[in-house]
């Protein structure tokens, strides 16, 4: 922890953050702790696109798992996130997470890497909505629907099987017919190159690169970890358990994060 303050402490921090910060939120993530629980592989965009059937299965685990990001919370990771920003120590935030969590929490701005779960974007005409309204007419169109199944997933959706779903009614864009799917970048997608370019201008200016909660495994994250380290910028991770670039960093911290941000947010005050 002495490493770590004395690192932020300097400023210049750009934040890289990952499933394992939402995890106290009650959000597990893919491959610490609290992943091992998932019994389906995340949706392809390719699938989503070009079956019917899953598309369905999707929606109705989405539907279902919609209630649980929604109701969530910032927790204290992420309020020692925006803290930092708003005492202008951390000077920019790149996140993997679809919740929405670092801006309830206060943090501005925050390159949503991944894209966010509040929105749905239609693949026909480009429309952008909230998911609040989506949700409200899948409640319209499905109103006996109450399959039961475990907790959410990472990515928001829950496991349903094929028969629980069968009935579920997927509802299409409300301006063209066209289909509609939730404003992420699901596997197989690229992610928007604007939102790429901007996160390496961040990782380029910045004087450390702090990464939290991410086992940095997708190498949709950990490019900016590997430009980081070309450019002789300092790391740390917080995270717990290993990292596939822990060899990277110059401080590694395995902890849980909500208490060992707040503990970081008071030393550096």
């Amino acid at each position: 922890m002495e490493q770590l303050s004395g690192l932020v402490r300097r400023g210049g921090v750009v934040v890289l953050s990952g499933a394992g910060l939402s995890t106290e939120s009650g959000i597990p993530d893919y491959r610490g702790p609290s992943g091992q629980q998932r019994n389906a592989a995340p949706m392809t965009y390719q699938t989503f696109t070009g079956d019917p059937v899953a598309r369905r299965r999707y929606w109705a685990r989405s539907y279902l798992g919609w209630r649980t990001i929604a109701e969530a919370a910032p927790n204290d990771g992420h309020r020692a996130v925006a803290r930092l920003q708003l005492g202008g120590l951390v000077t920019g935030v790149i996140t993997q997470n679809v919740d929405g969590l670092h801006q309830a929490a206060g943090a501005d701005p925050v390159i949503e890497l991944h894209g966010g779960l509040d929105r749905v974007v239609c693949l026909d005409c480009g429309d952008v909505t909230a998911r609040t309204t989506l949700d409200g007419r899948l409640r319209a169109a499905n109103p006996s629907f109450a399959a039961l199944s475990g907790g959410v997933n990472p990515d928001g959706d829950v496991d349903l099987t094929d028969e629980q779903a069968a009935d579920f009614a997927v509802v299409d864009c409300d301006g063209c017919g066209g289909m509609l799917k939730p404003d992420v970048v699901f596997f197989g997608e690229q992610v928007p190159m604007p939102r790429v370019e901007a996160s390496f201008a961040l990782v380029e200016a910045a004087a450390a690169l702090l990464v939290l909660g991410s086992s940095l495994t997708v190498l949709s994250g950990r490019r900016f970890v590997i430009r980081a380290a070309k450019l002789g910028v300092p790391i740390a991770i917080v995270n717990q358990g290993p990292t596939k670039s822990d060899e990277l960093a110059g401080v590694l911290v395995d902890a849980p994060l909500g208490k060992t941000l707040q503990q970081l947010a008071e030393l550096v005050a």
